[in-house]
């Protein structure tokens, strides 16, 4: 009876073993075939298909992952063919040839890159693919959100504004871009008025903002981002370049998580002859040193990812390239609207992402050439930026806005605006270590230092000479500045906001000063340099 019992509960058992694992192959098989390589394992990695597998047909085929989102392959491989054929000046992204004439001052006056050989180069030109490898196999997200892409302009040069359009327009899927809104920062240049309206009344997504006065890079960028009707917000810059597939890595981070603010890899595309090439190291993270100048420093290696085509964090970025979730954008603030035109707005936007639950990264697979400056073709209100950006939410600020060059800097109450507001009513500032720092910023700009001739001296505002001597000044692990050829350190006074130069006392809170969220590892590197 027991060896009845036995089988009959063996029969039951194998019957229930198949209700259960039969479902489950099928499921499996199911899933093996939607995998775009045809291999085994279920891992969800893709492959590019092989030469004369019909690439531009398995391109929008999309497969499952285990948790059932749908991905796909966003390259327009076509359009990639068929900039891989182009010839001519600047094609292929490589060095214009050059004349003697075509290297004139002038060419560079009224933009800060070469306008002559800009205007001979295609505004459709084609760039060289150089991303990973591993990019070209990568799928995203199928349903991806809209964006709008606000370019901001001054002034800017007539080609080299319409082929940052263009390279868009050409690398971009059509349904994903809900708009591009160029906003014109008050330019007085001709062609940028009726010629520019004629000329993109062509393309119906793109349209043009015009401000009333000269509102200064942020401002502008407000503007166009508060007329914005996609999903995200991506800023680009009026002379840039985008490259192959460049927008999908992007929205798909922010797709998975709105509170990731995501920025493409920049490379450079050169002043003079325009040649396309990477950054020196490639991919690296944004900080900065203790003078608040943006620095590029290696990937540390237990940062550093297995695949080197996948997002990683960074600290910073670089400035006016990058995407956000609309929302996102406005419930941190937006930028403060006092700064004015650039030198600083990409810490504040940093600072608040990570200081209010977000994330940024910087993505290998989206890449956007920018054109550096020889230099700037119009004038900068030095120091003013970088100058606010330190102080948000201190109480008070080393005025390096008002008063003449040369005249004795002061500590003013900050102005309010609604960067500041933001950050205060969202309570982001609510660290216990910041309570016993005095508020105070030592400004060191690019144009203008401090100097100071003295052990009692005032400290002021003067042209950098690059010679040290009174302009040298080491922050130590005290958190005071110290002045080697005064043998002083910097203090001021609350009661009449004055900033001068005193005995060093690391005691006195009043001569320590907070360059706020600085790494300390990476301070103490630029600080021996």
């Amino acid at each position: 009876m027991r060896r009845k019992e036995k089988r009959l509960l063996q029969a039951v058992a194998l019957v229930l073993a198949a209700l259960v694992l039969l479902p489950n192959v099928g499921l499996w098989a199911l899933y093996r075939e939607r995998q775009p390589d045809g291999t085994p394992g279920g891992s969800g990695a893709a492959v590019a298909p092989a030469a004369g597998q019909g690439s531009h047909s398995r391109q929008k085929k999309a497969f499952f992952l285990g948790d059932g989102q749908k991905l796909k392959d966003w390259h327009d491989k076509e359009a990639i063919r068929r900039d891989t054929q182009r010839v001519g000046n600047g094609e292929q992204g490589r060095p214009y040839p050059m004349t003697d004439a075509e290297r004139v001052d002038q060419a560079y006056r009224e933009n800060g890159f070469n306008i002559y050989v800009s205007d001979k180069i295609s505004l459709n030109r084609s760039l060289p693919d150089i991303r990973h490898p591993n990019c070209n196999s990568k799928r995203y997200l199928e349903t991806l959100p809209n964006t709008s892409i606000i370019i901001p302009f001054h002034n800017e040069g007539w080609s080299s504004l319409l082929r940052t359009v263009h390279s868009v327009l050409n690398r971009s899927p059509p349904e994903l871009v809900a708009e591009i809104v160029l906003v014109d920062d008050f330019s007085d240049r001709e062609h940028l008025k009726k010629p520019l309206e004629d000329y993109m009344a062509l393309f119906p997504s793109v349209r043009i903002l015009r401000t009333k006065k000269r509102e200064g890079l942020i401002r502008t960028r407000m503007l166009g981002a508060s007329v914005a009707t996609g999903d995200v917000i991506t800023f680009l810059d009026s002379h840039c370049e985008a490259n192959v597939n460049w927008l999908p890595p992007l929205l798909d981070r922010i797709a998975r998580n709105r509170k990731t603010i995501v920025c493409p890899m920049i490379d450079v595309i050169d002043h003079d002859d325009f040649r396309y090439e990477t950054q020196a190291g490639d991919a690296m993270r944004g900080a900065f040193d203790w003078e608040m100048y943006y620095k590029r420093i290696p990937i540390p290696p237990e940062l550093q990812k297995a695949d080197p085509s996948d997002p990683f964090e960074s600290p910073v970025m670089a400035g006016g390239l990058f995407a956000v979730d609309r929302k996102w954008f406005w419930e941190l603030g937006g930028y403060d609207p006092g700064l004015e035109i650039w030198g600083g707005e990409q810490y504040e936007i940093s600072f608040k992402v990570w200081m209010c639950g977000g994330r940024m990264e910087d993505i290998p697979c989206s890449r956007v050439g920018h054109i550096y400056r020889k230099y700037v073709p119009y004038k900068v209100p030095a120091g003013v930026s970088l100058a606010r950006i330190r102080n948000v939410g201190t109480g008070l600020c080393a005025d390096t806005k008002h008063g003449a060059l040369g005249s004795p800097l002061r500590l003013e109450g900050c102005v309010r605006g609604r960067g500041e507001a933001a950050w205060n009513n969202m309570q982001v500032f609510t660290f216990t270590w910041r309570e016993d720092i005095r508020p105070g910023d030592p400004q060191h700009t690019k144009k203008f230092c401090f100097d100071a001739i003295s052990h009692t001296s005032p400290v002021t505002l003067y042209d950098c000479h690059s010679m040290k001597g009174n302009q040298l000044w080491k922050y130590r692990k005290d958190k005071t500045l110290y002045h080697p050829v005064s043998g002083s350190c910097m203090d001021c006074s609350e009661s009449d906001h004055r900033i001068f130069m005193n005995t060093c006392n690391p005691s006195s809170l009043t001569q320590q000063w907070l360059f706020e969220h600085t790494n300390s590892t990476v301070l103490e590197k630029f600080n021996r340099n």
